[in-house]
């Protein structure tokens, strides 16, 4: 049996995360043990979507020394090799191209900024697709905090991916989304019309807080009525209120009603009754395209 560990940094609009993992080769046998995350608010998104798409001094020296801290962190999990994905926040920041290269000459961490289909070919390496029926379609909603991104599988097969500029930033702060909420309930009401019926695959750190809500055991989906009853107690408390009395940290304690809101509609839309919560994100993804890479000899 051999062990090795790999880690991945995905840079979201609302926080930055490190995910260590075990991958166990076991003769012919590959296994992916999730080992440990760290998870801290940045909150990019503030900037790269109200300061005029720039993100401010403050906000790079804090990406600098979270950066520095995860490199510290890799050195001592002796890692294989890592990988640094960003989405949403700094695709849209007019700096991103500098924050970047600040951020790389600094802390030596060279940060990849994808787009929408790149991060559905990340969900893809997940190899999600083992954890779904060979027959039946199933939609795959991650919402961030500055998108949405959706891919539709069917039969096993990525068959449509879509980008939305809606996130729970951009809720909080009062961004006119209504053109982006029009042109996602178009893409899914679309789908779901050809592939019928949809389940729903819900990732993100808000969707695994409801599903831990719920008590529910790892791999028994959320209702339709579930999801509604947990978005109707989450609401009735003040902000204030889910942090003192329900634990939420601070930074999730305002996003996830409209996180959660955005799941409620999806499910409408598409009139699908169930949401899978499988906890696994980009970056799952993110390590799993690592071994391959490393399989195959590639330069990582």
């Amino acid at each position: 049996m051999k062990l090795l560990k790999f880690a991945a940094i995905d840079i979201g609009s609302n926080a930055v995360r490190l995910l260590f993992m075990n991958v166990i080769e076991d003769n012919s046998d590959v296994y992916f043990k999730k080992s440990s995350l760290v998870r801290v608010p940045v909150r990019l998104g503030d900037d790269a979507f109200y300061n005029g798409g720039v993100i401010g001094a403050a906000k790079i020296e804090k990406l600098m020394h979270t950066m520095t801290a995860f490199m510290h962190l890799m050195t001592v999990h002796d890692v294989v090799s890592f990988r640094a994905c960003a989405t949403s926040a700094m695709r849209e920041a007019a700096n991103s191209a500098h924050v970047v290269s600040y951020i790389k000459d600094k802390t030596g961490v060279e940060i990849n900024v994808i787009d929408g289909q790149q991060e559905a070919e990340l969900i893809y390496a997940n190899r999600i697709v083992e954890m779904i029926k060979k027959e039946g379609a199933y939609l795959y909603v991650d919402v961030g905090g500055g998108s949405t991104e959706v891919t539709l599988f069917s039969k096993m097969k990525v068959v449509a991916t879509g980008s939305f500029n809606l996130g729970t930033i951009r809720f909080i702060k009062g961004e006119d989304t209504s053109r982006e909420k029009k042109r996602l309930r178009e893409f899914v009401k679309g789908l779901s019309a050809r592939y019928r019926p949809v389940e729903l695959i819900g990732s993100g750190g808000n969707i695994n807080k409801v599903f831990k809500l719920s008590g529910k055991k790892e791999g028994v989906p959320l209702t339709l009525k579930n999801l509604r009853d947990i978005y109707e107690f989450i609401d009735s408390f003040t902000i204030d209120e889910r942090i003192r009395d329900l634990g939420f940290n601070p930074d999730r304690a305002d996003v996830i009603i409209p996180a959660t809101n955005v799941f409620l509609k999806i499910m409408k839309w598409t009139g699908a009754k169930r949401i899978l919560v499988p906890k696994i994100g980009v970056s799952d993804g993110i390590v799993h395209h690592l071994y391959n890479s490393y399989r195959a000899g590639k330069e990582i």
